[in-house]
């Protein structure tokens, strides 16, 4: 037996993955990676144009990262932040985060990732308003196909009814408004996006009451919903409706921060400052899991009174995981990999637009290297694509990992180290592959077509 079949099996038998279907047996099993190639257990390398799940900021397989943790871990491996203790690794990232943040989100708590931090951020939101004294506060407006996390809180606010079914009923109040996808205009009933979704959040205000509603948390930029970039003047006005009405507006910057979209923070590229910004991912490109949920000093000064914050996690403000964010954002900083991710992010975009003319291509767009392609089986109605193995047989034909998010949009989010010959790889792979595709979303072998 070779060791792809044995690890295959033990995988198998003792292992559960996110999405995949049981009578699924194959494996990719990887074993090293280095900037923005991963290796297999047989030795084949794999181009990773997806930053594993949009976290791969500077790249796989940099030493600094693994001298960080280890020194670090020689010194203090593990000290909890529950009640007065504290580290000064966790003291010195929380500070670094409020100097690179929007103005006024100046505290930090910290979560092992996003879906934690999602959680931690809708009770926040609620205990903000209980300790001003208005405890009917508790509604949180989201949008349909959002995405923020599996865990209960998050996993109620996403907006994917097909990842919430069988489990029972989420927490409460939690309502879903329409998402602004301009490229499906169909939605907005003849309004611009913007002016459709405005109405709708005043409309919906007013029924369920403003004085009943915590806060909307919403994703600057959608990400597993298909890339989805707003309307320039979308956030500033859903900010300015929220302001009005006493709503604080949380970001769920899980994917945006840290350079995925071309700046530190989607706030930072729509000019709209959040109450609470939540993130992980980027914040350490994956080489440990940590997250971070940030607010303004108002917000954390309510939810501290009393007995003190009531959310805990055992991992909070470790300082190993710390210790290799603040190694993670020097990185960023000194090979300035914020620029390079718009510069990059043109770059795959000019590379892409050949494929405008495709019969299965609606719309290439791209927030810095967040790359997406709307796959559609007729551009005139732009019906979407129907759900396909279209990332499959792109990573068995050429070995360039992408994925599709919300069923029919193809994905690229490489490490923002990604080069211009390894962009042009993947280029070449995706164009090679979607020039075949038809429209049922199939896609005949190379020789066939």
């Amino acid at each position: 037996m070779s060791d792809y079949e044995h690890l295959r099996d033990l995988d198998a038998k003792h292992m559960i993955h996110t999405f995949l279907p049981l009578e699924t047996r194959d494996r990719t099993i990887f074993i090293k990676g280095k900037g923005c190639s991963l290796w297999d257990v047989v030795g084949r390398e794999y181009l990773d144009m997806t930053g594993g799940l949009w976290l791969a900021q500077i790249g796989h397989g940099r030493p600094e990262m693994a001298e960080a943790a280890a020194k670090q871990m020689s010194t203090l491996e593990y000290a909890t932040a529950f009640w007065e203790f504290s580290n000064d690794k966790a003291i010195t990232l929380a500070a670094k985060l409020a100097a690179l943040s929007p103005p006024g989100l100046d505290v930090t708590y910290f979560t092992s990732g996003g879906s934690e931090g999602n959680d931690a951020a809708i009770k926040t939101a609620r205990l903000f308003h209980a300790h001003r004294g208005e405890p009917d506060r508790t509604w949180i407006l989201s949008r349909s196909d959002a995405y923020h996390g599996l865990a209960y809180g998050g996993g109620t606010a996403t907006g994917f009814d097909g990842l919430k079914a069988g489990v029972g009923p989420g927490i409460g109040h939690v309502h879903h408004l329409t998402p602004p996808k301009p490229f499906q205009k169909w939605r907005y009933n003849g309004q611009s996006t913007t002016d459709f979704c405005i109405a709708e959040l005043e409309a919906t205000i007013a029924k369920i009451g403003p004085k009943n509603i915590a806060a909307l948390i919403g994703e600057p930029v959608m990400g597993v919903g298909g890339m989805v970039i707003p309307p320039d003047d979308y956030w500033p006005r859903v900010a300015q409706v929220l302001r009005k009405n006493g709503i604080l507006l949380i970001f769920d910057e899980v994917v945006t921060a840290f350079g995925r979209i071309g700046s530190w923070f989607g706030a930072d590229r729509y000019n709209v400052t959040p109450d609470i910004l939540v993130t992980a991912k980027g914040i350490s490109s994956g080489y440990i899991p940590l997250g971070a949920v940030l607010m303004t000093r108002e917000i954390a000064d309510a939810v501290c009174e009393g007995h003190g914050f009531p959310v805990g996690y055992t991992y909070s403000g470790h300082p190993v995981a710390c210790a290799i964010a603040l190694e993670n954002l020097r990185i960023l900083e000194e090979e300035r990999l914020v620029e390079r991710a718009n510069v990059m992010g043109n770059y795959f975009s000019e590379g892409l637009q050949s494929l405008q003319d495709l019969p299965c291509v609606g719309e290439i767009r791209h927030a810095g290297l967040g790359i997406a392609i709307e796959l559609v089986s007729d551009k005139k109605s732009r019906h979407p694509l129907p759900d396909n193995a279209i990332p499959d047989v792109i990573k068995q034909e050429s070995g360039v990992i992408v994925r599709m998010a919300n069923e029919n949009v193809l994905v690229l989010s490489p490490p923002l180290v990604v080069t211009e010959s390894e962009a042009d790889r993947a280029i070449e792979a995706v164009s090679g592959v979607l020039a075949r595709v038809r429209a049922d979303g199939s896609v005949p072998n190379a020789a066939a077509a």
